[in-house]
């Protein structure tokens, strides 16, 4: 037996990504369009996403979605509200959506029993088609991502970020994804790869080495990528990840960026990216240490349409988390503390 090399099977994790988007398509289209195709149908008035971690933030990515390419509210379900309160709220009208990798939390399946119990459509986007997640609602999308080695999950995060991308904008076709939009997803598995090959982003880590706490922000599209960014850092080097959107970054947070405080910047095209531009001004005049992710930025990533953006552009912030771990003594595959599957109530 070998001694366990730390951040093997977080490398390994993040190296798997293109294959995983190629996989969805390739394997998953089918059912994710029949999914859709069924939703669609539905015609829900809102939708609640519930989710914990990690997948709170593929939630958030698909909350960003849902309004902008379906024109429908969307709002996110307090599951302590359901499991420590008992409330038993009005759910008529509206889908619920469990995104969970394990699909194993109590708290999310009690979320979905009772939504499904008080008149909701419920659906669950899991990495587990054989959960109790999967099992409790009306509708499974299995993300395909296969056995994540490392705790800090990096493949099951972006699987659910294009699942989800694929089940939304199946639901505005009514079904199965429109040719004109399956021929731009099947150019992101290609786009991860070369991105992936890039090291700048590896080689930036040892700058942050003895920071204290790092700040992310994005708006728009890019702001869960910013908050997944924070909780990567807090996982594997207990670096305390501040995430704000841009627009929240100036209504306070602002006052404590300086020299000394790193800020990563997700800053793309489109008008997410746009509206950067101030926060980036702003972060220029309080002197403060920043590195921009975005086409054309300091770590570049791929100029694409800013709904496609969160794919790729957490990419090289995962390989800088991965780095930074191991500069600073960490093992990112096992944190302190945690475990893969985390069971609240």
């Amino acid at each position: 037996m070998t001694a366990h090399q730390a951040g093997v099977g977080m490398a390994t994790d993040i190296a798997e990504q293109p294959a995983g988007y190629a996989r969805l398509l390739d394997e998953g289209a089918g059912a994710i369009a029949r999914v859709a195709a069924q939703i669609a149908e539905w015609q829900p008035k809102f939708v609640l996403f519930t989710a914990r971690g990690t997948s709170d933030h593929a939630a958030l990515y698909a909350a960003y979605l849902t309004e902008i390419q379906l024109g429908i509210p969307v709002g996110l379900v307090s599951p302590s509200a359901v499991t420590l309160f008992g409330a038993r709220p009005r759910f008529a009208d509206a889908l619920v959506v469990g995104v969970s990798q394990s699909g194993g939390s109590p708290d999310l399946v009690e979320v979905v029993r009772v939504a499904r119990e008080q008149g909701a459509h419920t659906l669950a986007v899991t990495n587990n088609a054989a959960s109790p997640l999967a099992a409790a609602a009306e509708l499974h999308v299995d993300v395909l991502a296969g056995h994540e080695r490392a705790v800090a999950a990096t493949k099951t995060y972006t699987a659910e970020l294009f699942a989800l991308l694929m089940l939304i904008e199946g639901v505005k076709a009514g079904g199965e994804l429109p040719a004109d939009e399956r021929a731009e997803l099947e150019r992101i598995p290609g786009l991860a790869e070369k991105l992936l090959a890039d090291p700048t982003a590896a080689e930036l880590a040892p700058r942050y080495r003895f920071a204290d706490r790092i700040v992310t922000t994005g708006r728009g599209y890019a702001y869960p990528t910013a908050r997944e960014t924070a909780l990567k850092l807090m996982e594997t080097s207990y670096i305390a990840g501040l995430a704000f959107s841009g627009a929240d970054l100036l209504h306070g947070p602002l006052a404590m960026t300086d020299p000394d405080v790193p800020v990563l910047a997700v800053a793309g095209s489109g008008p997410g990216g746009e509206s950067m531009r101030e926060v980036l001004a702003k972060l220029g005049e309080r002197r403060a240490d920043v590195v921009t992710i975005g086409a054309g930025m300091t770590i570049g990533t791929p100029a694409v349409d800013e709904k496609y953006a969160p794919l790729l552009d957490i990419l090289p912030l995962q390989q800088l988390v991965l780095s930074l771990a191991l500069a600073r003594g960490e093992d990112p595959d096992a944190p302190r503390g945690l475990k893969k599957v985390t069971e609240t109530l």
